[in-house]
């Protein structure tokens, strides 16, 4: 799974298509992602001692990852990505994440 928790993505697909949001969680075994603003829904909750008053909250569920791809902020477009193995200024090799049209590389958020 190419995408990862603080990657910007696009829904190319369902009823929140061509929203962009952010990754809030990654679920590589299951092959979903929870992204912020998508697929909202709401969830009846009882009343608990972190939230005394309960009652119908809203939250984001998980969407599958084959709906969504990741979005170059510089060509304001989704995009397919792919890996490269780049050596380090230490002589490691390394994987960089990269648009295939446009070349740009994903920046890794730390």
């Amino acid at each position: 799974m190419l995408i990862r928790k603080g990657d910007k993505v696009q829904v190319i697909t369902g009823s929140y298509k061509g929203t962009v949001g952010e990754v809030l969680k990654a679920f590589p075994k299951e092959n979903k992602v929870i992204v912020e603003g998508v697929n909202v829904v709401k969830k009846h909750q009882k009343p608990t001692q972190q939230n005394p008053e309960g009652g119908i909250i809203e939250k984001e569920a998980k969407i599958h990852v084959s709906n969504v791809a990741l979005y170059d902020e510089k060509a304001k477009t989704a995009g397919k990505v792919g890996i490269r193995i780049e050596t380090d200024k230490d002589g490691n090799k390394v994987k960089v994440r990269y648009f295939k049209k446009s070349g740009n590389e994903i920046k890794d958020k730390k």
